[in-house]
């Protein structure tokens, strides 16, 4: 009886071994081709950037007259006007009042400043394109910016579903009227609401800060 039952053991603890080996073997092609995937899809990006950036890098070259900077956030940029007085630039919670324009790398517009006026944004809180909201954060009042963005740092694979399409590198213009911080923005909204028959002006800064560095309205693209 005894012989029987340590049969019977040995028995239950051979299937139980070989069925963790057989679960074990079943996870490993898995982890393998997801592994795989993974690199692929890595290649696959550092392609597309490196294209994007020749494109970019090409656009640059055609027009040595206008002095553009790289950025350590992956774009480039060029001043039309320059305000050279100012120090302060938006940060975290500042309310901004700009009005930009999207065009694709052959300067064809995409959304004109009309299409997309007034633009309020709440600095780093709120969603917009990643470019924009990091180049606006180096942005002095009035001045206006030329921003050439890849795709990755613009609407990316996808797109905006409407007119941008997949993977698509763009130039945008950027006017940057005022920033005001989040508590003086709400103080101004609660003086309009008591007061709506006057009109502020209080957040428009003189133009004689600003100086002119390209005086065609886009010679980059046009």
């Amino acid at each position: 009886m005894k012989y029987c039952k340590l049969i019977l053991f040995v028995f239950l603890i051979t299937i139980l071994v070989s069925s963790c080996k057989q679960h074990q073997e079943a996870r490993r092609p898995i982890s393998q081709k997801s592994g795989s995937f993974m690199k692929k899809s890595v290649e696959r990006n550092k392609k597309l950037i490196a294209g994007e950036e020749g494109q970019i890098d090409s656009l640059i070259k055609s027009n040595p007259k206008v002095k553009y900077f790289a950025s350590t956030k992956g774009y480039w940029y060029t001043y039309v006007i320059q305000n050279t007085l100012d120090t302060i630039t938006p940060k975290k919670g500042d309310v901004a009042f700009f009005d930009y324009e999207i065009k694709d790398l052959k300067g064809n517009v995409i959304y004109s400043e009309l299409e997309l006026r007034p633009q309020t944004y709440a600095v780093d809180k709120q969603n917009i394109m990643t470019g924009l909201r990091e180049g606006i954060k180096l942005m002095h009042k009035n001045e206006k910016v030329i921003f050439l963005f890849p795709s990755h740092i613009a609407f990316g694979y996808h797109g905006d579903d409407k007119k941008i399409g997949t993977n698509q590198p763009l130039i945008c213009t950027v006017t940057l009227h005022n920033f005001l911080s989040e508590a003086a923005f709400k103080k101004e909204i609660q003086l309009r609401a008591t007061t709506p028959e006057k009109q502020d002006t209080s957040n428009i800064e003189p133009v004689k800060q600003t100086k002119a560095v390209n005086k065609l309205k886009d010679t980059v693209t046009n």
